[in-house]
């Protein structure tokens, strides 16, 4: 069961955080268009590494789409358009707010073709909005949200996340709730819609904690000194003595128990409600006294949320995520076939382990100058 089926998607987004979010939509079933500017398509196909004539990155996100090439500044662009915006369902755009309306292709011009479209604004700051002109890019969004704040290196300085929060978590993710809200709605009252997506403002649910606490309480959490922060022995890394690292998290009471127990720490130091810096400093000895592999060993098959820090290839070849067939979907390139990136959709609404290739530039243009 593909629930996408039928629904047919204008995508004139690039990059990653559009991208990624009509891949989800193509996965699951929805035809979706990539309209490109010609000569070079989107910017992402010339990054590196490469897989034949494009890059990885875009074989990736462009897994199962078609692509359309077309200049949308040219003289009789939006004529050419008409047959794909009177039949799609969803536009997704991921312009600076007002350039699509320079260009014909706002909303309402386009509500006027098809009132029935659910139309996607996915954008840094929102469509209005002191920011809504500013440039950004996923650290920004992050820094200006409070996020970055509360990552700080023990010298003071901020980490660098390797994930990328604000484009796929609060950009390629809200887009795909919200459009499938969208055709929801549209299913009960027979309208489309435009919806608004900001990723600035989307960074802020995964700080929900630290922002209900600040605007209910004007208490305002600090880097290093909350339950996830690193101001827990409960919730904390710890180095061990060959220099790998533990990550422990047994916040619950019989997980904390179990955890002080298999370690060994002193009972002076088990209720951490009395000193937490003692407690951390305490487990900190435990910890480092033996190495990583000891510690797999003690922990193995206890409960007590306790994972050795695993490097990005060990984690990838687990037998976990073999037996959950996360990598079973393939992606076709030039250069053989390849894992696709693993999408947050469950099984039974994807088609079937198979090949799909990702579009060569303007392979779908003969659909410009016909109907549907």
């Amino acid at each position: 069961m593909r629930p996408l089926e039928g629904i047919r998607v204008l995508d004139f987004s690039t990059l990653l955080p559009g991208p990624l979010a009509t891949l989800m939509l193509a996965e699951a079933g929805a035809e979706v268009f990539k309209i490109e500017r010609p000569p070079a398509g989107d910017e992402m196909r010339a990054y590196s590494p490469k897989v034949g004539r494009d890059s990885l990155a875009f074989a990736q996100l462009n897994r199962g789409k078609r692509s359309v090439a077309l200049d949308l500044k040219q003289e009789g662009a939006l004529k050419r358009l008409l047959p794909l915006l009177r039949s799609a369902d969803v536009l997704l755009e991921q312009f600076r707010p007002g350039v699509m309306e320079r260009l014909g292709l706002g909303y309402e011009a386009v509500k006027s073709i098809n009132p029935k479209l659910i139309y996607c604004s996915l954008t840094g700051y929102g469509r209005s909005g002191p920011k809504a002109d500013k440039a950004g890019h996923d650290l920004n969004y992050i820094a200006e949200s409070g996020l970055l704040s509360l990552l700080l290196r023990d010298g003071g300085a901020p980490i660098l996340p390797p994930a990328l929060i604000a484009d796929i978590g609060a950009g390629a993710y809200p887009a795909v709730i919200n459009v499938l809200l969208g055709l929801q709605a549209r299913a009960v009252g027979g309208k489309g819609c435009h919806i608004d997506i900001s990723m600035h403002d989307n960074v802020l649910p995964f700080l929900f904690s630290a922002v209900g606490e600040g605007l209910g309480l004007q208490r305002w959490q600090r880097p290093g000194r909350e339950l996830a922060t690193g101001g827990s022995p409960r919730y904390n890394v710890y180095r061990t003595c060959d220099g790998h690292f533990i990550a422990a998290a047994p916040l619950e009471q019989k997980f904390w128990s179990t955890f002080c127990e298999h370690i060994g720490l002193p009972e002076v130091l088990r209720d951490d409600s009395k000193d937490p810096a003692a407690s951390m400093a305490g487990v900190s000895r435990a910890i480092g006294a033996h190495t990583a592999e000891h510690w797999r060993q003690v922990f193995r098959g206890v409960d007590a949320c306790v994972s050795v820090v695993a490097t990005l290839e060990q984690a990838l070849s687990d037998a976990h995520y073999r037996h959950r067939g996360v990598f079973s979907h393939i992606v076709a390139s030039d250069e053989g076939a390849m894992p696709a990136a693993p999408l947050p959709i469950h099984a039974i609404f994807r088609e079937p382990p198979e090949e799909l290739g990702y579009p060569r530039l303007g392979e779908a243009n003969d659909l410009l100058d016909h109907s549907e």
